[in-house]
């Protein structure tokens, strides 16, 4: 009997899993990625955010860190656009050198720390390169490809995509463990659920990518591959902005006639609001109750497609 392995501590089911967030502008994507953070900080698993928002600004404050960290996209060059080696995945699906990230040999002020100890980084935005500086598929890449190495590997890496469902259909749910869908109470939080629901199904079923833009044989075989053997084992769903209790059941009522039950359910809140807009920490007792249940299904959903294999 080997007792080196024996003697080797169990891993908790979404330790080294990567998490994608996603949903229409303004769902609160954001806000469930810091309560998501902390709420596995507090379940025992070491953790990183990746803001991977182009746009958006605030989640590193909203973590509770002391600074924002600068972008991964400065540290691995710039993007092809201003003559860095950084591309865009539809373009290029190359994966990305040096995504792999270990702290030793990172410069400290490319990552910082969260209240609750998790590490912090950012992918890049598109501000600061100025007018004409091209599409923000470069920040997608390092978001497809980011991943911390050495002792950290066993992260779990929750990322932070903009608005919509434009990363998704770029690719980046290949190299993702999970997906948490956030959907507010609208018409259009509804639709970008079910896009994205489709969108992962078709995936799963072996449904291969447009590549007819791709002159190189080796890139259509390897972006096809990417969706043959992609990592992604499924979907979550989250209800937020949820004002009333009647708003939540006509809310679920549409979703479970797509065929999507959501998990968890977050009460609108007017402190998270002012939080945002005073650029402070977000602490609300009833969304961590919340959130705890995502946590929950995720760990229930890896270990019964472990226990599937």
């Amino acid at each position: 009997m080997n007792t080196a392995i024996e003697s080797q501590p169990k891993l908790k089911p979404l330790q080294g899993h990567r998490i994608g967030l996603f949903g229409r502008g303004g769902c609160g994507k954001s806000t469930t990625t810091v309560f998501l953070a902390h709420a596995l900080a507090h379940a025992g698993y070491p953790v990183c955010v990746l803001d991977a928002d182009s746009t958006n600004e605030g989640l590193a404050r909203a973590l509770g860190a002391d600074r924002a960290p600068d972008s991964l996209l400065e540290w691995l060059g710039g993007t092809v656009f201003s003559g860095g080696p950084v591309t865009c995945p539809v373009d290029d699906p190359v994966p990305l050198s040096g995504a792999r990230v270990s702290l030793k040999d990172l410069p400290p002020r490319f990552f910082s720390r969260a209240s609750n100890g998790s590490l912090v980084f950012q992918a890049g935005k598109i501000a600061p390169l100025g007018p004409g500086a091209g599409c923000d598929g470069p920040m997608t890449k390092i978001a497809r490809d980011f991943a911390l190495a050495g002792r950290e590997c066993e992260t779990v890496t929750l990322v932070d995509f903009k608005a919509g469902i434009e990363d998704a259909s770029r690719g980046v749910i290949t190299s993702l463990d999970w997906l948490v869908v956030v959907i507010d109470p609208s018409h259009a939080g509804v639709q970008a659920a079910i896009a994205m629901k489709k969108l992962l199904e078709q995936m799963q079923s072996g449904f291969m990518p447009a590549t007819q833009h791709l002159k190189s044989p080796d890139l259509v075989k390897l972006t096809e591959d990417s969706y043959r053997h992609a990592k992604t084992k499924g979907a979550v769903y989250v209800l937020n902005k949820v004002p009333d209790a009647e708003t939540e059941h006509q809310l679920g009522q549409r979703l479970v006639h797509a065929g999507i039950q959501p998990v968890a359910s977050m009460r609108e809140d007017r402190d998270l609001r002012t939080a945002w807009l005073n650029g402070d920490p977000l602490v609300s007792a009833s969304v961590s109750a919340e959130v705890a249940k995502i946590v929950q299904a995720l760990e229930e959903g890896s270990l019964r497609v472990s226990g599937a294999h």
